[in-house]
Order: structure tokens, then sequence, then C-alpha cells
């Protein structure tokens, strides 16, 4: 009995994937619920398992476009199709001696002796002298062989005359490198994520405020207690979490940085779900840290790691990378210095960290070095007015310079 593996509903908005790749080969034996094949949409990657045990009959290609429902392939009862049959022993013998056979030096060549044409070692080593080739001397030896006489009497050939010098030809001039072009399909995702970046720029009226922090704060902070901090949980204490609990502060004196425009309708919201921008294999991915505000930095660092690891081996679900209310994104990891990130739509914000660099600040009317971060908060003036995108980014800039508000909540 024949039963057909069809592609499964992975989430409402999905429409059709894309079979990225065949973990089994055609007419393979396969175990119940065994991984198959690899599914990937727009938004993530999925697992095709074998719905029974039998024989996997491949029907569609790697790289094809599936709708959903669409047939994958098929299983059939039983085991894979045997093997080619081992070849008999006589035809083994057969094979042994032809290549026995073929392998064997030759001593005659048409009846003719191997001595015909050779020069004697004395012989050879006159020939070699003259720069005479042995091919063109006939030998008065037994058989043929060219002797000492023969190699004697041979004369030294002519010098070849020298051919005429033709003219250079024209060349074109040399690139340095290689100049070839390869076409690559696009992947659901980076399709969606085009599709997604275009019409945030049409659709949103998107403006970016910039302001910069002193981190040196934060990392003190982290120099006194991160041995103590991963001893006691497990996990590093790093910088992104201090950056969601100071978001999650400033969102509650300016909560229309948390909201979203739904048809002539505001959306405020009173939690906090945080996308945090990872950079996965296959493109850009959110995944989504949920009720960010309730959360501890130990608890916040634990799910960065969580979801950071699952986008690196694309196992992240739609569930995990669906929602969110606003979005922080890292460039600094790269080496960015500044940015305008774009809104990840339907949100109305998102915060752009940078690189560190020690720079010359004032400080109490004296020049000094601090470690110093540029942020970018891109908002939609639409909901959000400068002086709102302006205050949120100067609250975070206050709790970020003095950690010790963030326990405090003042």
């Amino acid at each position: 009995m024949s039963l057909e593996i069809k592609v499964p509903p992975v989430g409402e908005s999905i429409t059709e994937v894309v079979l990225s790749r065949w973990v089994k080969n055609d007419g393979e034996a396969v175990e119940m619920d065994e991984v198959i094949a690899e599914l990937e949409s727009d938004k993530a990657t999925f697992e095709l398992t074998a719905e029974q045990a039998g024989t996997l009959k491949i029907v569609a290609a790697e790289g094809d476009t599936l709708a959903i429902g669409a047939v994958v392939c098929s299983i059939e009862d039983g085991g894979a199709a045997p093997k080619a049959a081992a070849p008999a022993p006589a035809e083994e013998k057969v094979a042994v001696a032809a290549d026995k056979q073929a392998a064997a030096p030759v001593a005659e060549k048409s009846g003719s002796s191997y001595a015909a044409g050779t020069p004697s070692p004395a012989a050879g080593k006159i020939l070699a002298e003259k720069g005479v080739d042995a091919a063109s001397v006939n030998g008065s030896g037994v058989d043929g062989r060219i002797t000492k006489e023969d190699a004697l009497k041979a004369a030294k050939p002519a010098a070849a005359a020298a051919p005429a010098a033709k003219p250079a030809a024209v060349s074109a001039p040399a690139v340095a490198g290689s100049r070839n072009e390869r076409r690559e399909k696009m992947t659901p995702l980076r399709k969606t994520v085009a599709k997604r970046l275009v019409a945030v720029k049409n659709e949103t009226a998107m403006l970016t405020t910039f302001n910069e922090v002193n981190m040196k704060p934060i990392m003190d902070l982290r120099g006194k207690y991160k041995d103590q901090f991963k001893e006691k949980y497990g996990v590093g204490l790093g910088f992104m979490s201090f950056f969601s609990k100071a978001v999650c502060e400033a969102m509650k004196d300016f909560p229309a940085v948390n909201a979203r425009i739904d048809g002539d309708a505001v959306i405020f919201n009173d939690f906090v779900d945080i996308s945090i921008a990872v950079s996965a294999p296959k493109g850009l991915v959110v995944p989504i840290i949920r009720n960010a505000e309730s959360m501890s930095l130990a608890q916040i660092e634990k799910s960065v790691i969580e979801l950071a690891t699952k986008a690196r081996d694309s196992k992240l679900t739609i569930e995990e990378m669906t929602g969110g209310t606003f979005t922080i994104t890292n460039g600094g990891v790269f080496g960015s210095m500044m940015s305008t990130p774009i809104i990840n739509a339907p949100q109305s914000a998102i915060l752009g960290m940078h690189n560190i660099i020690e720079r010359p600040i004032a400080e109490k009317g004296e020049v000094v070095v601090r470690p110093m971060m540029y942020l970018a908060l891109s908002y939609d003036h639409r909901i959000i007015d400068g002086r709102e995108s302006v205050g949120f980014l100067v609250r975070v800039k206050q709790l970020l310079e003095d950690p010790a508000r963030l326990l405090l909540g003042v």
C-alpha cells in the first residue's frame, strides 16, 4: 500500500514552502516518524517526517516551491529496494584474468623483437652526448639493437632554423581577479524580508533620532559582578539584558513607542514583547522575548541565548517569531558605528545598538575618555511624536548610564 506525504499546514499566513533538502534518498528505507526532508517557509524551517515505515518514493525535487497540501513524496510498504547483486564468482575470475593480462608487459610487438631500436648502454651514452634521437638510428646489432659503432656513425642533427618572428598578437588588457557571475534563487525568507522592508518604507512615516550613551557604568558593573552572576545563574551578564530592561522602563513613560496602528485605531499594549534581531545562516530573523517587562536580567539573558541558538540551528518555530511589540537590533557586533534601522512592521519603533568606541567627552568640566555607544531610534511618526521619541531615547540613556535606576525603578 502506498501513502502520499503532503505539505502540512505550518501557519495561517503561509501558503507555500520550498523543499530545501532531502534527508533521505529515493528508494531508501525509512522508519515511522523519521525525518525525511526539510521544508522552508518565509519564516522558518520545518522537518517533514515519515507517516509510516516503508520505502521512500520522491515526487518533488530540492528547490521546488510547493503549495500547502501538495504531494512531496510517497512511502511504499516494505523495505528498500535490494542493492545490485554482486558479480558471480566466474565473472570475477574473468575480470581478474583480464586485468592481469592487461597489466602484463608486452614482450613482442607484431612479431618484431623488443631489442629493435634499443641502444646498448655505451651507444645510449654516445647518442645522448651527440643529442641524437635513438629512433632516427638504424641498429645493425642482433635483432636490430643499436651498437656503439652505430652510435659513432650517427650524424648530429642540424640545428633547426629559427622560425620567423611573428608579430605580437594584440590582446585585451588583463583584468585582475575573477569576473564570474552566479545566479541564485532567493529563499522564501529573503523574499519576504525584501517585501516587508520596502512596504515599511512606503507605508510608514519613518524617522530616526540619535543619542549616545556612556557605557562605563554598565561595564564597571559587569566587571564587578560577572563571575558571581554566572556562578549563580549559569549565564553571562551581557548588554542585551540591560537594554531590554531600560526599554521596558522607558515605555512606562512613553507607551506610544510600544503601540501600533490598526486601521484607524491605535493599539496600546500593557506588556512588552521584545523582538531580538538575530543574524541566522539563511537571513535575519526576529525571535521574541515574551513579557520582558516582568523578567529579571538573568531570565532575559537565558532567553536571548536560547533564541539565538535556535536561530543559528534553524530551529525557531512560527510561534517564537510571531508578534512582538518592539525590536532591538545590535549592529555593533558587526562593527557598525551608526545606522538607521528599519521598523519591524506592524511595530512602531526599533532601537539600534552600535559598537562601543572610546572617545573624549566633557564630564564635570574636564575632558575624559569614555567607552561611548551611539543609539538610534527609528519610529513611525504617525503614532509617535518627536517629543516622545526624543524623550524615550533620553530616558533609555539615563537608565543605562545609572544602572541602579533599573533596580529601583526611578
